[in-house]
């Protein structure tokens, strides 16, 4: 495992590869558990916005690589994490590795940084930009932007504080692309939810879809656009206090039960079956917190709706009855 996670820092694993190594993190408790107090050490949103944390970190990673081929036989990963606490954060592909290879680089190196279900975190880019993620998200971000554009690649919810700049700032996700200067916006976009949604806070925003650009609309503060289905609509904000999740807040307004389920699946990477959809349209406003995960928020609707919870935590399976 420590050969294995020396190469994922560098960069020398495959797509499957990191996949798969992703897989064992989500699915091992006391790795993931490392995750999160690592994590919790923001340290990527430092690397981003101080030359001299970049510098620090390069320091440590370099210590962190020493120290991992000295010990190649030892299995144990806290033994490893320990030396490299104050330099890398588990599943941001390549985060620190890129920086410590970039002198030698001629294109800027894609950064991928992945969040777990439960958390949520926030990192600052090299313009400037302030982004934070939701759970089970990910971003790529250049390690330096191009003279052109600034251009990065989001799957599941993220807030963007663009910072103010003549090169515009083009967000890819799924089948739609947005195109900014300067701006605050809100995007929901989890493969599985079977629609993407965009809330303006501040600024303007282009949006169009890849497959043809001549279908773009322009959305205004207070405003958002969903797309489903290959169209996009706009709609007034209904609920401007959604993005209190990053702030660790999830707030419904008059939204069904089951289509709250359906988010906190995504959320807490759970499946949740429902026995019979039709006794969930109930519609609740409330906010719960994220750190009361999914068993309590659970208690919480059943006092709205009448339903029974078994667990199968073998296989990761909640059903409401």
């Amino acid at each position: 495992m420590d050969e294995q996670l020396l190469r994922y820092f560098s960069g020398e694993l495959t797509v499957t590869e990191r996949l798969e190594l992703i897989h064992h993190i989500e699915n091992d408790s006391l790795l993931k558990a490392e995750f999160i107090r690592l994590q919790n050490l923001n340290a990527v949103s430092q690397l981003s916005s101080h030359p001299t944390d970049r510098n620090e970190g390069i320091r440590h990673f370099e210590t962190f690589a020493s120290q991992v081929k000295r010990n190649a036989q030892r299995k144990l990963f806290v033994n490893i994490v320990k030396y490299a606490a104050m330099a890398v954060v588990l599943v941001a592909s390549t985060v620190w590795a890129t920086l410590y290879l970039s002198n030698t680089a001629t294109e800027p190196a894609m950064n991928t940084l992945y969040v777990p279900a439960g958390q949520r975190t926030q990192i600052t880019l090299q313009d400037g930009t302030e982004v934070w993620l939701n759970a089970q998200s990910t971003l790529r971000y250049p390690s330096h932007f191009s003279q052109r554009s600034r251009d990065v690649e989001i799957t599941g919810e993220a807030f963007f504080n663009v910072a103010k700049d003549s090169k515009p700032f083009i967000v890819s996700t799924q089948d739609i692309e947005l195109q900014v200067l300067g701006t605050r916006f809100n995007i929901y976009s989890y493969p599985d939810a079977g629609y993407i949604q965009t809330d303006l806070v501040e600024g303007s925003l282009r949006i169009l879809e890849k497959r043809d650009n001549n279908n773009a609309i322009l959305l205004n503060p207070n405003e958002k656009m969903i797309y489903r289905d290959n169209m996009m609509t706009i709609y007034p904000i209904s609920n401007p206090d959604h993005i209190l999740w990053k702030e660790g807040i999830y707030s419904f307004q008059n939204e069904r039960l089951i289509d709250i389920i359906e988010k906190l699946q995504l959320y807490y990477d759970v499946k949740i079956i429902v026995e019979n959809p039709d006794t969930f349209n109930t519609r609740y406003t409330g906010k719960f917190r994220q750190r009361d995960g999914i068993d309590e928020i659970l208690r919480i609707l059943q006092k709205i709706q009448s339903f029974r919870i078994e667990r199968d935590r073998d296989n990761n399976i909640i059903r409401l009855i």
